[in-house]
């Protein structure tokens, strides 16, 4: 495929707002995950909560919109003058060429759970919980889409937590076809009830802070995270790292395991290959998707042992920031782009002892290096995974 340039991008998750907060975080192996303080029965585990969300006031304009959710977002979109660079891009491009692509997995449904606690004699919701648009899994997305002053195609992908990874294919697809000069790709996930006892009732949940790839893991420990990104296609004399190759795959195997030995995540990854025209011992840095839980490791530990060299350096972020679900792939898309950009590594926080049965491509500890290419892996629920492959800017 044709490259395409990532021109801005930001993260914001229980670790900070912004590339800054995240790169220091990751080169000081800093995890955000904290006792689980979220709801009025909080569960025994440990979260990645982001801080001050509950004060966070969205543009007067789009109060209409509000909800954790939409908050997560707009204090996602404030940081590293990612609004200046989308309103470049849309003096350049006009607002209809813009497409906007957004992964969610569970929206504003956290508003909705409010909004049932609050029912009136008649069953009904209260007058300002009576907002249609907020209660749906678009919610994000036309938020975003009105503070950001867009109009092109507009998309939501909730495929579980490869729906923010995802976001980056669909993007490629809308440019190369001549229906968007530009698209602006992300995602956010917040906590809510659902979600953590929903996790818990498949007995995923750890009551301790989550410990990817270890012999003793006990499983995942949830976040909730913000993240955007603006591709576009490549200028001439441009210096931003890229877009080079993504894979999709469902394997279909069953509704929340991966397959045993892995075929959907090995095909997503050798489409992503293929597309960016490497091999696999280009791959310098890759950021599994890890989330402690124990057929998850166990299936990519030994994708990612069969398939690259000893030297790569492999790690799994989740024990920063939680597994943020649908914001997963956008929030570790940025790690590897930060790896890229500053030749910074992370490790696996956590962890203390690596399952004999993984390769030794997992690191425990953060390295510095020269990063030209890294891989970005995400698998939901399903089988239905994604991988992305990033790289330096390449001289014209």
């Amino acid at each position: 495929m044709s490259p395409l340039q990532i021109s801005a991008y930001t993260a914001t998750s229980a670790v900070g707002v912004g590339k800054e907060a995240h790169a220091d975080a990751l080169a000081h192996s800093r995890s955000g995950l904290r006792a689980n303080d979220f709801g009025d029965a909080p569960l025994p585990t440990w979260i990645g909560r982001v801080d001050g969300l509950e004060d966070v006031r969205l543009p007067e304009s789009a109060m209409a919109w509000d909800c954790r959710n939409n908050r997560l977002a707009w204090l996602g979109l404030q940081a590293d003058g990612f609004l200046e660079a989308v309103a470049a891009a849309r003096q350049k491009y006009g607002a209809s060429r813009i497409a906007l692509v957004l992964g969610t997995s569970t929206a504003s449904i956290g508003e909705t759970e409010l909004a049932y606690t609050q029912l009136d004699a008649d069953g009904n919701f209260p007058s300002d919980q009576r907002r249609p648009a907020v209660h749906t899994p678009h919610s994000l997305a036309m938020f975003v889409q009105q503070v950001l002053g867009i109009d092109g195609p507009s998309e939501t992908i909730s495929t579980a937590c490869s729906s923010s990874a995802k976001v980056f294919a669909s993007a490629e697809r809308l440019i190369r076809l001549g229906l968007a000069d530009a698209a602006v790709v992300g995602g956010a996930d917040t906590l809510c009830g659902s979600v953590l006892f929903g996790f818990n009732s498949l007995e995923l949940v750890s009551t301790e802070p989550c410990r990817p790839f270890d012999a003793a893991r006990k499983g995942i420990s949830l976040g909730e995270a913000a993240g955007f990104a603006l591709v576009e296609r490549v200028q001439a004399g441009g210096n931003a790292s890229q877009l080079l190759g993504y894979g999709e795959a469902s394997d279909a195997h069953h509704m929340s395991t991966p397959h045993p030995e892995g075929l959907g995540a090995e095909r997503a990854l050798d489409d992503a290959l293929a597309r960016a025209g490497l091999a696999a011992d280009a791959i310098d840095y890759i950021n599994m998707h890890g989330t402690a839980s124990q057929k998850n490791d166990e299936v990519e530990g030994a994708l990612v042992a069969r398939r690259f060299p000893a030297r790569t350096h492999a790690s799994s972020t989740k024990g920063f920031m939680g597994h943020t679900l649908g914001a997963a792939g956008i929030v570790e898309a940025v790690v590897c782009l930060l790896a890229i950009e500053r030749g910074l590594m992370p490790g696996t926080v956590n962890t203390r002892a690596l399952d004999e049965g993984f390769g030794p491509q997992i690191r425990l500890e953060p390295a510095t290096g020269e990063v030209r290419y890294a891989l970005s892996n995400s698998f939901g629920f399903g089988g239905n995974n994604c991988a992305l492959v990033f790289g330096k800017a390449v001289a014209a």
